[in-house]
């Protein structure tokens, strides 16, 4: 007997600046779709401007779930995204609703999309251990030690992936069982739904002026003034801790470490090197439609409406 084909959901992707929740709310209006935020730094209660939260106004137009999660600095893993997405997707549809995921976080959409290993807590001692031993011996001592625990993981991984590498190991030290063992057991949480990838990647010099521009615009609105309200609340170490581009450079600047004008310039700099690795993290899924301009992915997702609303 043929499995029952999965309901699918509609994903709205891309580089930080592209004007994806700007699609995502046009969209919202005129059809029946809820917005679920898929954004590490969005989950961070307190942390708005800097973020680019929706604001009120926005809020009015569209419902949003999966913001102010967080305290900051505590920890909000790809697991806690897939399993908190999965229950809002119920959610919206009890509601007689459509899901519409919307973020740059790739690593949140991918155990969403893909799949996560079911590890609730994690050790980080385990992980700065991993860290110091790629730090003093390299990559290649760590790649053959995953080459003799799991083999078969270790062919997928290129020897100077550090990140997969340390986490391939990290999954063994916590479970004592292979990344390519658990994938294959009931501890490898896979989604009920299927998905489609509509990824916004406007011409890299357009998605500059832009975060350039809204950077100029979270200082106008407030973000400094955030910051030092934060603080007074106590929330420096947090703030640290959480690691957040625009705030950690304004904290350097409360500090006197950075002018306000430097600050500004780094939050810009910094924001378009995250831009950068988001596309080319896009790019590399061969699952995602491309689209240059919010006109073009606007209309699509409107064509593609039908398949959603079955």
């Amino acid at each position: 007997m043929a499995e029952d084909k999965k309901e699918i959901i509609p994903i709205i992707c891309g580089p930080t600046g592209s004007g994806k929740t700007e699609v995502a709310i046009k969209l919202a209006e005129i059809l029946p779709f809820e917005i679920i935020s898929a954004d590490s730094r969005q989950v961070i209660k307190y942390l708005n401007i800097g973020t680019a939260k929706p604001t009120k106004e926005e809020k009015q137009k569209a419902k949003f779930y999966l913001i102010d999660m967080v305290e900051p600095g505590e920890r909000y893993s790809a697991f806690k995204f897939t399993e908190d997405a999965n229950d809002a997707i119920v959610i919206i549809k009890n509601n007689n609703k459509l899901p519409l995921i919307v973020g740059g976080t790739g690593l949140y959409l991918k155990a969403l999309t893909e799949g996560v290993i079911e590890i609730e807590q994690d050790d980080f001692s385990i992980r700065k251990k991993l860290e110091k031993q790629l730090k003093e011996n390299g990559a290649d001592k760590l790649y053959e030690l995953l080459q003799k625990i799991d083999p078969t993981e270790a062919s997928k991984i290129h020897p100077n992936n550090k990140v997969r590498l340390i986490r391939a190991l990290e999954i063994y030290s916590l479970t004592g069982k292979s990344k390519s063992e658990i994938m294959e057991s009931s501890t490898y949480r896979r989604s009920q739904f299927d998905f489609m990838y509509y990824c916004l990647i406007p011409d890299r010099k357009k998605i500059y002026e832009r975060i350039n521009q809204r950077v100029d615009k979270m200082i106008q609105n407030g973000l400094l003034e955030e910051i030092q309200t934060l603080l007074q609340n106590g929330y420096k170490d947090s703030i640290r801790k959480a690691n957040v581009i625009g705030y950690n450079e304004l904290l350097n600047y409360v500090e006197g470490n950075l002018s306000l004008s430097e600050a500004v310039n780094m939050i810009k700099q910094n924001s378009r090197r995250y831009a950068k690795r988001q596309i080319t993290w896009f790019k590399n899924q061969t699952r995602c439609s491309l689209f240059k301009n919010t006109s073009e992915l606007f209309g699509k997702i409107k064509e593609d409406y039908k398949n959603y609303s079955t």
